[in-house]
């Protein structure tokens, strides 16, 4: 290449790179616009949320949060299913990862026979719609005396997320060095001490890339938890949907109301975010 040329792909190459910037800057607005809006609306009046079009210099007040926390959902109080999906996300999130870690070791550090035939049969359990198997899932709920019981939200959110949390975990594992794993073979560490101490350190960020996920998918489901629960074990999206009222669509109670509930999703990704994107980008080509 010479003098000429030189930086004339240099500039080009610039060029590219903030072109390349200004488009996910772009998405990134277009992806965060949606949550901005329902923030401003939580934060009007229902007159000034129902107005169309929208107005965005309406005065700001905490009613909407008030109603929320006060008398939301028709006087019920929003703390014991914001409590139901917290428990339930969480211990689905603890049993997908204390039984995906092991399996995902098995398959990818210590590989199985047939362990191809093992990821697809994972994966073919999450082509099945979720609603084709809502009727037997209720039926065996009901016979065993399970219906509105957090525990069976536990169960199923932990078998909902296990084929995708070992699948995410296989890839993770995947990159840790063998010769950590000769080495303490050699010292004569066991099974549980290398998941422990060996492969739990350098496999963090995949941990918690897969614990994120895990727990985003349990709280946000509505189905299984609309269907299967009813006033004791009722989670968050399920008192979510009790807004929508034959009174009308209160707006700004409603943007309130998923504002609060969003906020433990996000507050975890905030937290995990360094680990989330270092999980995420294990495997990618350096």
């Amino acid at each position: 290449m010479t003098p000429t040329t030189a930086p004339a792909s240099l500039r080009r190459r610039r060029r590219a790179n903030g072109l390349l910037g200004l488009v996910a800057w772009l998405c990134g607005i277009a992806f965060f616009l949606p949550v901005a809006w329902m923030v401003l609306t939580s934060l009007h009046s229902e007159q000034d949320a129902a107005t169309n079009p929208p107005s965005l210099t309406a005065p700001l007040t905490l009613h909407g949060y008030r109603e929320f926390f006060g008398a939301g959902g028709g006087g019920l109080s929003p703390w014991p299913p914001l409590v139901n999906s917290l428990t339930a996300s969480v211990l689905s999130t603890l049993l997908v990862l204390l039984l995906a870690v092991p399996a995902a070791y098995a398959l990818s550090i210590r590989p199985v026979r047939k362990w191809s035939d093992v990821l697809f049969f994972f994966l073919s359990t999450k082509m099945l719609p979720l609603v084709a198997g809502l009727l037997p899932v209720y039926l065996v709920a009901q016979n065993t005396g399970l219906l509105d019981d957090i525990w069976l939200l536990v169960v199923l959110y932990t078998s909902m997320n296990l084929p995708i949390a070992v699948w995410m975990m296989r890839s993770f594992l995947a990159e840790v060095p063998v010769e950590m794993l000769e080495a303490a073979s050699l010292d004569g560490a066991g099974l549980a001490t290398t998941l422990l101490r060996i492969v739990g350190p350098v496999a963090l960020p995949g941990i918690a890339a897969t614990a994120l996920i895990s727990f985003l998918f349990s709280w946000n489901e509505l189905l299984f938890a609309r269907v299967l629960t009813g006033v004791v074990a009722g989670t968050s999206p399920v008192f979510l949907t009790g807004f929508v009222t034959s009174q009308g669509l209160f707006l700004a109670k409603v943007c309130a109301a998923a504002t609060v509930i969003s906020l433990p999703v996000l507050a975890a990704g905030f937290a995990a975010q360094d680990k989330l994107v270092q999980g995420l980008s294990l495997g990618a080509v350096k």
